[in-house]
C-alpha cells in the first residue's frame, strides 16, 4: 500500500480505494488499459474519481485556481460578451459546462443584472456532486433573488436554446490518448499494474491501432516531423464531445476558455514530452500515477482540433485570441473603474488581479478564448482586437 506524506487518513484511504478500483479494471482488461481509460477512471469514476469525490479542488484551499477565482473582472467581461449576444438575439439563456465553485456564474449574473440584461435561464451542467453543492451554496448566498433562474441539469437540454454556452477550463480535463512516435511506427502508451499488490501503476506500450497511427502521423506532419521517441498526447474524443455540447445551442455563441496552442505549436519537436500535468495543492508535477483520485490530471488543448470540431458541428468559427486580448476587447479597464468606484485601495487590488489575468507570464497568453456561433450575424467584441484564427 502506498501512502503519501502529509495526507490525512481519509485521503490515504480514498486514494487507495481509487488505486484498487483502477487495478481491478486493469486486471479485467488483461493487464493493460489505455491512458485515456486510466484518466477517465482517475477523474470521473462514480464516487471515486477526482471530480466525483468530495475533495476541495479550486481556490486557495484546493489544487488550482481558475480565472474566475482570481478576479470578478473575468466574469464581468464574459458578461459583457453575453450581453452583446443577447442584444442581437433579443434575449436568451446561458449554459455553463463545468461551473467549478459557481464563482463565474455569480459574477456573470451580477454584471448582467446591472446591465439590465439577465438571461431567461442560467443552466449549469457539472459532473461533480460536490461542486454542484458548492455552486448552490454560493449562488444562494450571493444572489438569492436570482435562484429561480438557475437550473442544474443532469444532461444536456433536450430542446435547443438560444443564447450562450460557457466552458472555462473544461477541455483540459478531457481524457487523452498518450503515444510514442518513432520512424518504425507508433506505440500507444497505456497503463499496467506493478508492485507486489498490483496497485502501483506503470507505463506500458502497445502498437497503436491503424486509426491512431494515421492520426498521429498527421500530427507529425503538421509539426514538420519528430525524432524517434517523441511522446505526446491527443484528445480523440474532443470532436464528438464539443459537437454534442453545442448541439444544445439553437442560435447564439459558444465560448471556450482554456490553456493550449494551435496544433503546429502544440506538437513542436522540442516539446518532446507532451503537455500532461497534474495539480495537487497548487503544485504541479508530471506523474499521473502518484495520487489517483486526489489530484487533477490535465493536458493542454489542441485548439486546431477544437476549430475542426466547430466546422463538423455546423457552427462558424467566430474568433480565436489570447485571454489578455479577449478581456481588453471587452473593456476590463472600464470594469475595474466600475467595481472600484472611488476606492483607491480596491482599484489597486483589481489592478493586481488584472495583471494575473492578462500578463504574458501569468494567464494572458497561455490561456486562449475561442468562439463558435450559430445563426448570429455579428462580430464578437471580445475577438475584435486580435484575430489568431490564421494560426490554426
Amino acid at each position: 500500500m502506498r501512502h503519501e506524506a502529509a495526507l490525512s487518513a481519509a485521503e490515504n484511504e480514498h486514494t487507495e480505494r481509487v488505486r484498487a478500483h483502477i487495478a481491478a479494471q486493469i486486471a479485467a482488461s488483461g493487464g493493460w488499459i489505455s491512458f485515456e481509460r486510466y484518466m477517465d477512471l482517475a477523474l470521473y469514476a462514480p464516487g471515486l474519481g477526482y471530480y466525483n469525490a468530495g475533495a476541495r479542488k479550486l481556490g486557495r484551499g484546493g489544487d488550482f485556481t481558475t480565472a474566475p477565482e482570481i478576479s470578478a473582472l473575468f466574469g464581468a467581461c464574459v458578461a459583457q460578451q453575453c450581453a452583446e449576444v443577447f442584444r442581437e438575439l433579443g434575449g436568451g439563456s446561458i449554459l455553463e459546462i463545468g461551473a467549478g465553485t459557481g464563482r463565474l456564474a455569480v459574477d456573470v449574473l451580477t454584471r448582467l443584472e446591472s446591465l439590465g440584461g439577465l438571461p431567461d435561464r442560467y443552466f449549469i451542467l457539472d459532473v461533480s456532486a460536490d461542486l454542484r453543492d458548492r455552486q448552490r451554496a454560493l449562488l444562494h448566498d450571493k444572489l438569492p433573488h436570482l435562484m429561480g433562474r438557475v437550473i442544474w441539469l443532469e444532461a444536456l437540454p433536450r430542446e435547443p436554446f438560444d443564447g450562450v454556452i460557457l466552458a472555462n477550463e473544461v477541455l483540459d480535463a478531457l481524457p487523452v490518448v498518450r503515444f510514442r512516435w518513432s520512424g518504425a511506427g507508433c506505440d500507444e502508451l497505456g497503463v499496467a499494474a506493478a508492485g507486489s499488490a498490483g496497485e502501483e501503476f506503470t507505463w506500458a506500450s502497445r502498437p497503436a491501432s491503424t486509426v491512431l497511427r494515421e492520426s498521429v502521423a498527421g500530427l507529425a506532419s503538421a509539426a514538420n516531423g519528430w525524432d524517434d521517441g517523441y511522446v505526446s498526447e491527443t484528445c480523440v474524443r474532443m470532436r464528438h464531445w464539443a459537437g454534442s455540447i453545442t448541439a444544445a445551442l439553437g442560435r447564439g455563441a459558444a465560448l471556450w476558455f482554456d490553456y493550449g496552442l494551435p496544433r503546429s505549436q502544440y506538437y513542436l519537436a522540442e516539446r518532446h514530452g507532451g503537455t500532461l500535468l497534474c495539480h495537487f495543492r497548487h503544485r504541479t508535477h508530471e506523474d499521473p500515477f502518484r495520487l489517483p483520485g486526489l489530484q487533477d490530471i490535465t493536458a493542454w488543448v489542441d485548439f486546431t482540433t477544437l476549430a475542426e470540431s466547430c466546422m463538423a458541428s455546423g457552427c462558424e468559427l467566430a474568433g480565436f485570441t489570447t485571454q489578455a486580448f479577449f478581456l481588453a476587447g471587452l473593456g476590463i479597464d472600464r470594469e475595474m473603474h466600475i467595481m472600484a468606484g472611488e476606492d483607491a485601495n480596491r482599484f489597486a487590488r483589481l489592478a493586481n488581479q488584472a495583471k494575473q489575468l492578462m500578463l504574458p507570464g501569468e494567464m494572458g497568453e497561455r490561456f486562449k478564448a475561442m468562439a463558435w456561433t450559430r445563426g448570429l450575424d455579428r462580430e464578437l467584441t471580445g475577438f475584435a482586437l486580435q484575430d489568431l484564427r490564421h494560426t490554426l
